[in-house]
């Protein structure tokens, strides 16, 4: 039990065979390891954020299609009309409108000019219209490609997670005999709080009274990840965050630590872990696979940032 123990925590027969982990040993281990895992699923969240993007360009593209080719079309068909002309009439030359007497000679000149004019323009429209059509059948070729690529990196990146979550729950099997903690119930009361804020704080108190877990990719109502809950929080209070904690920071007014007030949220590890911060000192957050949303002071590790929802 001691040496599978350390092996599946260190990887290492050799520290199996020469020390027992620890109760504070394995702990840190699990720490990392979840650390590791948010990390990961957070940057899945990013990925997902860019393809919705990249959909959103694709939808975009594949609509304006439509009126270029309908651009080209009229442009093609007037440069066939033009080139008919020519072919049947032949060209108009100066010497034939100065052959033709003086009278109306200055008309006919400008007419002529601008005969010479137009054809231009069409022409001119002929060759925008198709580099336009062409350039964006490549730019729709390109996103599609794109779109292919960042879904396989997708399909990758959750083929991880799983991984990862499922090497850490094998951890906590080895370290407490289970793999996940009952998130049970609570009954605390959320502050008085007006307005937005108070809808977002609301939400998240009810997220840990009654029990939600963490769980990689979550967005609830039964689970989340860190930005999943915050995204989650302020969409009940009519706000749109990304689900990503790095994006959330990104989109959110920076405030300092004095200014903090519920609502308010508050990042962690280089943005890779972002909490709702509830008053007197408190944050709502996601943070570990198998345990529970916490309610707990924000002092949880050193903040790196704070922002407000706009």
């Amino acid at each position: 039990m001691v040496a599978v123990l350390a092996v599946a925590i260190t990887g290492s027969l050799a520290t199996a065979a020469h020390a027992t982990p620890s109760t504070s040993d394995i702990n840190k281990k699990i720490d990392e390891a979840s650390n590791k895992l948010e990390d990961v699923t957070e940057s899945y969240n990013k990925m997902k954020i860019s393809l919705d993007q990249t959909l959103a360009e694709e939808k975009k593209l594949a609509a304006s299609l439509g009126p270029a080719k309908a651009a080209l079309d009229e442009a093609t068909a007037q440069v066939g009309t033009i080139a008919a002309s020519a072919y049947m009439q032949g060209n108009v030359g100066l010497m034939n409108v100065l052959l033709d007497g003086q009278d109306g000679m200055m008309d006919r000149m400008s007419y002529l000019d601008q005969l010479s004019r137009a054809r231009q323009r069409d022409i001119a429209n002929y060759l925008s219209a198709t580099q336009d059509y062409t350039d964006r059948q490549a730019a729709l070729k390109a996103t599609q490609d794109k779109q292919t690529a960042q879904v396989k990196a997708l399909a990758d990146r959750k083929k991880k997670i799983k991984a990862d979550l499922d090497k850490l729950y094998a951890m906590r099997r080895a370290a407490y005999g289970t793999a996940t903690t009952s998130g049970g119930s609570h009954n605390v009361s959320p502050p008085a709080i007006s307005g937005a804020a108070g809808k977002a704080v609301s939400y998240a108190f009810a997220a840990y009274n009654r029990g939600a877990m963490y769980e990689p990719l979550g967005d609830g109502p039964d689970t989340y990840d860190c930005s999943g809950l915050t995204m989650a929080a302020w969409a009940a209070a009519g706000k749109s965050l990304p689900h990503n904690a790095a994006a959330q920071y990104s989109a959110t007014a920076r405030i300092s630590r004095s200014q903090l007030q519920p609502g308010d949220l508050i990042f962690y590890r280089s943005n890779g872990h972002v909490a709702l911060y509830v008053g007197s000192g408190k944050i709502i957050d996601a943070s570990k696979p198998g345990t529970p949303v916490n309610y707990r002071t924000m002092d949880i590790m050193v903040p790196n940032g704070y922002g407000r929802v706009r």
